[in-house]
């Protein structure tokens, strides 16, 4: 295969106009989103010295989702998904532009952040399972694998530009300006949904739609048609379970660099930008698949490896080692979450899309910062590597159970995408690594 083509290949779903747009507004704002994180979680540390406090403003601002991602998938079914992002996006940017300016002006405290962090996490429960849902508008189901792939790529090179900017912003200027960043970012991403056209008809059937408006009930069918799926049940309990109890490594970072690792937040940054170009790699090596078949057997590797990885991780006392090991972790937490994204919006139908993406965005931003909360506890009286390596056995428990169900897991696969997948094997550019 010449470069040209694979080229052609993995970034095809950028031939659609609206793609572009989405994507490149994506782009800017994820980068002021990652300025946040890392500004915050310093900001955090910096006033209290509390790891259970850096859990607890994770939970602040993710926890809201968990209950606001149901009614938001409803809403994601019912209205124009270019609309309610467009409403998102411009609450989220007036919220972070506001914590911006009480930071630069000293008077920005605890229970301010955590007011605002409530605040963003219950606008991101309606904007989360939006977004996930709008991309099959912009590329068909066709091309929409490849999209999910690419919009991981883009979240995953913020990460590797996001922390190493923000460590040299929190150094200098302080973390006032980085909340300012973020804020001005969200123009980009307006921008850019004011110029995407898409059809915006319903698409609820008439019958789901006369007598009002009957959320509750829509919910309902929602949660009913994923737990008749024994993939879907099998892969958002994996998603969950990692979420819950892995993915809060990253809240602990801060931690870690200034601690055991490193020297403060420049630290920081080399330790999650390193997590972050594992993660875009990988992104980038499931862009190059033609179709979504077989990757459940991805996911159940993923597992197993960001299992592992991390319980080396958490033994580390080496800055050198622990960079090594972080773009492992990073690229297998991102090849099972994007793959089980990618596998989840091609079982669904396009009626439900918005609510099996809000049960996504319960499994996998809704579990975490439970996580986060439960973790900056813990560490606080067994320390931050203790804590972590607990998280990083028992997902990798998870991970092994997954893999003893993967036959039973595969033939229900097979069946729900006949449509899609060839009953024979995979071809050789396929097969997982």
């Amino acid at each position: 295969m010449n470069l040209s083509r694979v080229l052609h290949q993995t970034f095809r779903s950028l031939k659609h106009r609206n793609y572009r747009l989405f994507v490149g507004g994506q782009l800017i704002s994820m980068i002021g989103t990652w300025l946040q994180s890392v500004a915050q979680s310093w900001l955090v540390y910096s006033l209290t010295g509390s790891s259970l406090l850096l859990g607890a403003i994770t939970f602040a601002l993710q926890f809201p989702l968990v209950l606001i991602a149901p009614f938001g998938g409803v809403l994601a079914d019912r209205l124009s998904r270019r609309r309610l992002l467009i409403l998102t996006a411009a609450i989220l940017g007036a919220l972070t532009l506001a914590l911006g300016v009480l930071t630069l002006a000293s008077a920005v405290s605890i229970a301010l952040l955590f007011a605002f962090a409530l605040a963003m996490g219950v606008t991101s429960g309606v904007d989360n399972p939006t977004r996930q849902a709008f991309v099959v508008e912009m590329v068909g189901k066709t091309d929409l694998a490849n999209a999910i792939a690419i919009n991981s790529s883009i979240v995953n090179m913020a990460r590797v530009v996001g922390p190493a900017l923000a460590g040299f912003l929190v150094a200098s200027v302080g973390e006032g300006w980085c909340f300012l960043l973020n804020g001005l970012s969200y123009f980009a991403v307006f921008f850019a949904l004011t110029r995407i056209r898409v059809d915006e008809s319903p698409r609820l059937g008439c019958h789901e739609r006369d007598g009002g408006f009957k959320a509750l009930r829509q919910m309902r069918d929602g949660f009913a048609f994923v737990g008749r799926s024994l993939p879907m049940r099998a892969l958002l309990l994996l998603v969950g379970l990692i979420s819950l109890v892995g993915m809060p490594y990253v809240v602990l970072m801060p931690i870690f660099a200034d601690q055991i690792l490193g020297t403060g937040s420049g630290a920081l940054g080399l330790l999650l930008g390193a997590n972050g170009v594992g993660a875009l790699m990988s992104a980038l090596v499931l862009a190059m698949r033609s179709n979504p078949c077989g990757l459940e057997r991805w996911v159940a590797r993923a597992a197993l490896s960001f299992g592992v990885l991390l319980a080396l991780f958490a033994i580390s006392e080496s800055l050198w080692i622990s960079l090594l090991l972080l773009p492992g972790i990073g690229a297998s937490a991102v090849m099972q979450m994007a793959s089980t994204n990618t596998l989840l919006q091609t079982l669904t139908t396009d009626e439900m899309r918005g609510r099996v993406m809000s049960a996504y965005s319960i499994m996998f931003f809704g579990m975490a910062p439970l996580g986060s909360l439960f973790a900056g506890s813990v560490a606080d009286i067994i320390g931050a590597p203790n804590t972590v390596l607990a998280g990083a056995l028992i997902s990798l428990a998870g991970a092994i159970c997954f893999r003893v169900f993967l036959g039973r897991v595969e033939r229900a696969i097979s069946c729900e995408m006949a449509w899609l997948c060839a009953p024979e094997a995979e071809s050789p550019s396929d097969s997982p690594p």
